[in-house]
């Protein structure tokens, strides 16, 4: 069976040019010009991956990626954002939003190809490690849970998108050890971008969001300057002083909202 692939993309021009190169590719591709059209698109026929425009008529791209995002039913679609919007703010909105890579008009038909086929990848094995009831990972009070992309953090569950969980558990394979931005985009993204080091540093702020007592004075993701991210986890007696720091915070941000 054929990979489907939804695009939805405004520019008749461009949506035909990614459209036709898609399917010489081997694609089934399903296109559509509005958001609308758009999620109805993905309800019915539930693709294999969303190549997305950001500007799009009635709905716009950023609103209809988190309506998928929150619908159980799309939840677990690869979005990718198409683009003219390249900027450092807009790629940080695009992946705050639920997107899962981004790429800017405009591009070169083999890069889209090439980041089509790391998302699918990424996909298809987080479905095989699902099935085949993949190990649980764990160091200290940190328990990964890929069949739910879920980490069990002092306790509690946290529940983490996709990237994020690819991310803590590339760290986690190598705790203790810098690696590299070059190493993560590979092992995480799969592919190679000279200028997408800003895409791992989203994702970092992310997780630190998520794990860090105090993301602006990170304890356990650690920016090594020049050479790339360490997780270094709590062990023995500092386990209840990190539990005790973190749940702390969680209470003072619940108060705080």
């Amino acid at each position: 069976m054929k990979t489907t692939i939804l695009l939805i993309e405004d520019d008749r021009d461009m949506r035909d040019l990614v459209s036709g190169h898609l399917e010489h590719s081997g694609f089934d591709v399903l296109k559509t010009d509005d958001g609308i059209k758009g999620q109805a698109l993905a309800l019915q026929y539930s693709p294999d991956i969303i190549l997305l425009d950001l500007m799009l008529p009635n709905v716009d791209g950023l609103t209809l990626c988190q309506r998928l995002r929150r619908d159980d039913r799309t939840s677990s679609i690869p979005i990718l954002m198409i683009t003219a919007l390249g900027g450092l703010k807009d790629k940080v909105t695009g992946f705050n939003s639920g997107a899962d890579d981004y790429i800017t008009k405009p591009f070169d038909l083999e890069e889209l190809l090439v980041r089509i086929k790391a998302l699918l990848r990424r996909t298809n094995r987080a479905s095989l490690n699902s099935s085949n009831q993949q190990e649980i990972l764990n160091y200290g009070p940190l328990t990964l849970v890929p069949e739910r992309f879920e980490v069990i953090w002092f306790d509690s569950p946290v529940r983490l998108t996709h990237l994020e969980f690819e991310l803590i558990h590339c760290l986690l394979q190598r705790h203790g050890q810098t690696v590299s931005p070059a190493l993560i985009l590979k092992e995480v993204w799969g592919y190679e971008p000279d200028d997408d080091i800003e895409t791992i540093r989203v994702h970092v702020r992310h997780l630190r969001t998520k794990l860090e007592p105090d993301p602006r004075k990170p304890q356990f993701i650690k920016t090594v300057y020049g050479a790339g991210y360490c997780l270094e986890l709590p062990k023995g007696d500092q386990v209840e002083v990190a539990k005790k720091e973190y749940i702390d915070s969680r209470e003072s941000n619940l108060i705080n909202t």
